[in-house]
């Protein structure tokens, strides 16, 4: 079992080191991530630049390497045959934020997930759930003892063709986690706020700032299951299309009385 390790917040991150150890307990393990922050950054393909890749050294003393694209690029990289062994599983994280709703459209760590997915691979997200303006360091050995589990119970039943996961996990020690609950997307209610100001050159320039998002913890949602201590799963796959309007639009009359481009606008 060969088993690839990215994440969005850069290779330095903690939460990456203790998915990476976490992994190592499964199989063998390859660690490609970007070399500084993502987050935020989205499903991003790097197409008007080389990529670089160079090799580095994790707090305890392993070798990873650190590509200075996106998370989805050092998926790609890794996958295209950067790395010499065929990988049997990408997994993304430990994000130190939760990735809930429409999160998964803007997070690093989903969209590393979400390559994976493209080129045919299982992939798998995590995130933290960790107090917003938490102070000293994060405990991520309860997630990552979390992540284990869930990718051993993946390994045992195999996921789907073109579905990844989306874990989103409690802070806090394993005893106060309640169990884990099979999730669809919640309502994220997002509260940013645009700042407009100007630069010692009298340049304007703006700034996406607000409150830190939350969300409606509706049962049966990634943001419930959170908000009662559960780690909450929730399937994703990249087919966007939304049928129930897609067979109520083929009723609508789109047949042109002429043909395109053969209408004159009288002057």
């Amino acid at each position: 079992m060969h088993i690839l390790v990215t994440n969005d917040d850069g290779v330095a991150a903690p939460g990456l080191l203790a998915l990476a150890r976490a992994m190592r307990q499964i199989g063998q393990v390859s660690v490609l991530a970007p070399d500084r922050n993502w987050s935020g950054g989205g499903h991003v393909k790097t197409i008007d630049r080389p990529l670089r890749i160079k090799e580095v050294m994790l707090a305890d003393g392993s070798v990873a390497m650190a590509a200075d694209g996106a998370p989805s690029d050092c998926v790609a990289l890794a996958l295209l045959g950067f790395l010499p062994e065929k990988v049997d599983l990408v997994v993304s994280g430990i994000n130190p934020m939760p990735n809930l709703g429409h999160d998964v459209t803007y997070s690093g760590t989903v969209t590393a997930a979400m390559e994976a997915v493209i080129w045919g691979h299982s992939g798998i997200a995590f995130s933290l759930d960790s107090p917003e303006n938490h102070l000293g360091v994060l405990d991520y050995g309860p997630a990552a003892e979390i992540a284990r589990r869930v990718v051993e119970i993946v390994l045992m039943n195999s996921l789907p063709a073109g579905i990844l996961l989306n874990v989103n996990i409690p802070y806090g020690p394993l005893s106060e986690i309640q169990g884990i609950r099979m999730t669809r997307q919640g309502l994220r209610v997002y509260r940013d706020r645009l700042d407009q100001r100007v630069d010692p050159r009298g340049r304007p320039y703006f700034w996406i700032g607000g409150e830190a998002p939350t969300g409606i913890p509706e049962p049966g949602t990634d943001v419930g299951a959170l908000s009662e201590g559960y780690v909450s799963i929730t399937p994703l796959q990249l087919d966007l299309t939304a049928y129930p309007a897609l067979h109520r639009m083929k009723t609508w009359q789109w047949e042109m009385g002429e043909k395109l481009g053969e209408h004159v606008t009288a002057a």
